[in-house]
C-alpha cells in the first residue's frame, strides 16, 4: 500500500533508514520531521545517490543529505496548478502540509497522470563469448544461463517491462539462434525485439551503429550479464537532470588491503594504516545514451564503452555517473553464477 506515513522519519535517522522509508512505500521519498509532525526537509533517491558520491555512509545521519528547501503545498491547492508546478519544477513528489508546517499528506506525480508507455529504446548486449564460464557457456550463450527459473536475459527484458519500457534491439553473435528462438518478436513479454546480428565482434558500443535508425529518445545500453533491481526510471529521470550526453551507472568497490600500509616522506612514516580498506566507483555495464552519441560511432568498427566515454571526455561532453545501490551483480564468474542463484528468489521474486 502507497501510505505517505511510511515516509515520515525523525531528525535522528540515518541515511540507511532514509533508503529503507524511499523503498518500503514505493512512493520514493523520504519525509524528515520534528518531534512535533512539522517537515524540517525531505530525502529522494537522487538525495541520497549524490551524498554517496561525496562520501556519506549509510550509517550517517539522514539530514546531512536531506534537501532542507523542498517545494511543497497545501491541501487546498487546486490539483490543476499543482501538476503545472510538478511538470514546471520535474518533480515527481510534493509534501502537502497544513499552515503549521505539519505533514498532512503527499502528491504524488504517477498518481496525477495516466501510465504512459517509456519510448525510450533498450540495447541489450548478448553476443558475448562467455569464455569464464565454460563449460556452461560450451552450448549456451551467456546471457541464457538460467539463474533462477528463467535465463539472465529474460529477467532484465521483465525488468525494464516493469517500468514501462517496451522496445528492445538484442545484440547477437554467440549462437544467436537460441536467443531469437527464445524471444521471437517479443509478443510473449509484452514489447517489442529487433535483432543486431553482429558478423564479427563489434564491441558494448560498436554494436550501436547496428540500430536501423538514430534513436529520437536517450537510449539504454546494458550488457547481458547484468542482474539489478536497479530503477531505470529513475536512471532516465536523473540523465535527463543532469543535462547529460551520456550517463555511466557505477557501482561501489571495495578492496581490503591485506598489509598494514605505510605512507612516508621520504625516509620518515608520516602515518600507519593497518589493512585499510579501498573504496571506488566501477563501471557497472549499464548505460544512458542521447541521440548525439550515434555521431562518435563507426559503422563496423570495434568500440568499447569506456572507450565511447574517453572520446566524449576529451570532447569536452558533459557525461554524469549514476551510483547504484540496489542489488547488483554482473555474472562474469562461476561464482557469481552461483551467488546469483542463491540470491535470485528473494531479490526478483516479483520479477
Amino acid at each position: 500500500m502507497r501510505s505517505w506515513k511510511e515516509t515520515l522519519l525523525t531528525a535522528s535517522a540515518t541515511v540507511r533508514e532514509a533508503v529503507e522509508a524511499i523503498d518500503r512505500s514505493a512512493l520514493q521519498i523520504a519525509m524528515v520531521v520534528d518531534e512535533n509532525g512539522r517537515l524540517l526537509g525531505t530525502l529522494t533517491d537522487g538525495d541520497v545517490r549524490r551524498g554517496i558520491l561525496r562520501g556519506v555512509t549509510l550509517s550517517d545521519l539522514a539530514i546531512s543529505v536531506m534537501n532542507t528547501q523542498p517545494t511543497t503545498a497545501h491541501p487546498w491547492e487546486d490539483r490543476a496548478r499543482l501538476l503545472t508546478l510538478m511538470r514546471k519544477r520535474r518533480l515527481h513528489q510534493v509534501p502537502i502540509l497544513d499552515e503549521q508546517g505539519h505533514v498532512v499528506g503527499l502528491e504524488v506525480l504517477d498518481d496525477l497522470l495516466a501510465p504512459q508507455p517509456q519510448e525510450n529504446p533498450v540495447v541489450l548486449m548478448a553476443g558475448g563469448l562467455g569464455r569464464r564460464l565454460k563449460p556452461l557457456t560450451d552450448d549456451c550463450p551467456k546471457p541464457m544461463l538460467r539463474v533462477g527459473a528463467k535465463p539472465i536475459l529474460e529477467t532484465i527484458v521483465e525488468q525494464f517491462a516493469q517500468h514501462g519500457f517496451h522496445r528492445f534491439y538484442i545484440s547477437v553473435n554467440y549462437l544467436a539462434e537460441q536467443i531469437e528462438s527464445h524471444f521471437g518478436d517479443g509478443s510473449q513479454w509484452g514489447v517489442e525485439i529487433e535483432y543486431l546480428r553482429e558478423s564479427k565482434r563489434l564491441g558494448t558500443a560498436g554494436a550501436l551503429s547496428l540500430v536501423p535508425q538514430i534513436p529520437e529518445h536517450p537510449t539504454f545500453v546494458m550488457n547481458g550479464d547484468v542482474m539489478t533491481q536497479l530503477n531505470f526510471t529513475q536512471l532516465l529521470h536523473f540523465h535527463e537532470a543532469q543535462q547529460a550526453v551520456a550517463t555511466m551507472c557505477a557501482r561501489e568497490y571495495e578492496i581490503q588491503i591485506p598489509y598494514g600500509v605505510i605512507e612516508a616522506q621520504g625516509h620518515e612514516i608520516q602515518q600507519l594504516r593497518e589493512k585499510p580498506t579501498e573504496r571506488y566507483m566501477v563501471n557497472a555495464g549499464i548505460y544512458l545514451l542521447d541521440p548525439s552519441v550515434w555521431s562518435k560511432i563507426s559503422a563496423g568498427e570495434y568500440l568499447d564503452m569506456p572507450d565511447l566515454f574517453s572520446q566524449l571526455l576529451s570532447d569536452q561532453q558533459r557525461t554524469a555517473v549514476f551510483p547504484i545501490r540496489e542489488y547488483w551483480m554482473d555474472i562474469g564468474h562461476m561464482e557469481d553464477f552461483q551467488r546469483a542463484n542463491i540470491h535470485f528468489e528473494e531479490v526478483f521474486s516479483d520479477g
